[in-house]
């Protein structure tokens, strides 16, 4: 690397502080250990300053109770004939004599660490230049492909000394975190605004990935809208919602409705009484001031909506992301893959974005006609046993097909219940699958007029 040039303009380095790390390691044992936490090989600027640092590593290596010195990595050097590379004898002899303080030993590693980012920043630069003249590579793969290498880089740039935490330091946070806990209740995870589906899982926690499964028309979406609506409008958490199915315009007057209480149908076949047009303005006013941000691109592609989400992450600083649905995301996978492989890749890929965006994920997925009629259970989830594998929490959906649509809004003979003006539907919600929880079935309420879901517990049947 030292003979690359940019733009007639030497790379970053500091060949004083690279000087200084190495001459310390030879001085002080201390210094070898607080260094070799810092830096790699690669990370020196200077071939010979490489050659070096390598060969006092495998001197440790290969003889673990001598003494690091001059004298002995010097003996080193010759016995494996090596020594011109790393400068010679005079120079390698200077590195001791050069170094202000082996007690800074640590500080000199950074700034060669530092300087070592500089460079790999620099080179990216310089390959995604090169890349982006080769009209034969793919716009969205190039991007989702220099994103990731730019999020390993920005991982890269924290040396391995902050990377790893003692159970000393962990066991007093994570007594801290549990006081505060006691105190004010689980702060970690978003609230789905469901009570006893947060007592349950404690909340959406960040890195999670978390399905939500039913056939369709049980309400996967209105389920996944109410969650979204009581923490962008509610709680004011920044909410990313990726919509592959339905417009954003279908999605604001499925929440409209439901905030405004107003019959859906009446929305979409605009007979709007006078009472209506005012509960709509006012619940415009509430949503206005809400967090919740769309993107409904149809057939979204998987590098398109990674790409997406962490623009949203960077820009809006969402805390929880919704995906509607897994089935209609377009892996950009060969024609010829079997579409569980697919599923699968997507899967992993939604996983493994939820980690590197430290978000929960929530993705809606259809389950196999065989849970038609009955409650589904996780070998249900369609296409891929991955998407079981890969979740951390898995929610089903399940509720009894309605044969006579009376029922739906209640009857003489039936005993339904009525929460705001509107008839409810029992529906099961069944938590299947925690990775780090209890499991369990809750009983939730979905009111078809209002496309919503609603708790039970706190009201009584009329």
């Amino acid at each position: 690397m030292a003979s690359q040039h940019y733009g007639g303009r030497v790379p970053p380095h500091n060949d004083d502080a690279e000087k200084a790390v190495l001459g310390a390691m030879m001085l002080s044992f201390d210094a070898f250990s607080e260094v070799t936490e810092i830096l790699r090989k690669d990370d020196f600027y200077t071939p010979s300053h490489q050659n070096l640092y390598d060969a006092i590593l495998q001197f440790n290596q290969e003889h673990a109770s001598q003494t690091i010195d001059l004298i002995t990595i010097s003996e080193y050097l010759k016995s494996k004939k090596i020594l011109e590379l790393c400068g010679g004898m005079a120079y390698v002899a200077s590195l001791t004599s050069d170094v202000p303080t082996t007690s800074n030993a640590s500080y000199y590693a950074k700034i060669v660490h530092e300087n070592s980012i500089r460079r790999s920043l620099l080179s990216l630069g310089g390959s995604i230049q090169q890349e982006a003249f080769d009209l034969s590579l793919d716009v969205s793969k190039l991007l989702d492909s220099n994103e990731q290498k730019l999020s390993e880089l920005q991982y890269s740039s924290s040396p391995l000394s902050d990377r790893y935490q003692e159970s000393s330091t962990l066991v007093n946070e994570t007594v801290d975190r549990l006081m505060l806990r006691a105190k004010h209740g689980n702060t970690d995870g978003v609230k789905t605004g469901f009570t006893q589906l947060d007592e349950m899982t404690g909340g959406f926690q960040p890195s999670e990935f978390i399905v939500i499964g039913a056939r369709p028309s049980v309400g996967k979406t209105a389920f996944a809208i109410t969650m979204a609506m009581d923490m962008a409008y509610k709680r004011k958490v920044p909410v990313g919602f990726f919509s592959a199915e339905m417009t954003s315009m279908a999605i604001m007057e499925r929440i409209i409705s439901a905030e405004a209480r107003v019959d859906s149908k009446r929305i979409r076949t605009a007979v709007l009484r006078s009472q209506d047009m005012v509960q709509i303005v006012d619940a415009a006013g509430r949503i206005y001031e809400g967090n919740l941000f769309i993107q409904d691109t149809p057939n979204i592609k998987l590098l398109d909506l990674r790409s997406q989400a962490r623009r949203m992450k960077r820009e809006r600083d969402i805390k929880i992301m919704f995906v509607d649905y897994i089935g209609l995301i377009n892996p950009e996978s060969f024609p010829n893959v079997p579409r569980h492989e697919q599923v699968a890749e997507i899967s992993r890929s939604l996983k493994a974005l939820s980690r590197e965006l430290q978000i929960p994920i929530v993705a809606l997925s259809q389950v196999s006609r065989d849970a038609e009629g009955k409650e589904p259970n996780l070998a249900n989830l369609r296409d891929s046993g991955s998407v079981e594998q890969d979740a951390d929490v898995v929610i089903l959906l399940h509720r009894e097909r309605l044969t006579d649509m009376n029922k739906e809004y209640g009857s003489e003979e039936e005993h339904v219940e009525i929460i705001d003006g509107f008839p409810v539907q029992e529906t099961k919600v069944i938590v299947a699958k925690q990775r780090n929880g209890e499991t369990g079935i809750i009983t939730m309420g979905f009111q078809h007029q209002l496309v919503r879901f609603v708790e039970l517990e706190k009201h009584s049947f009329l």
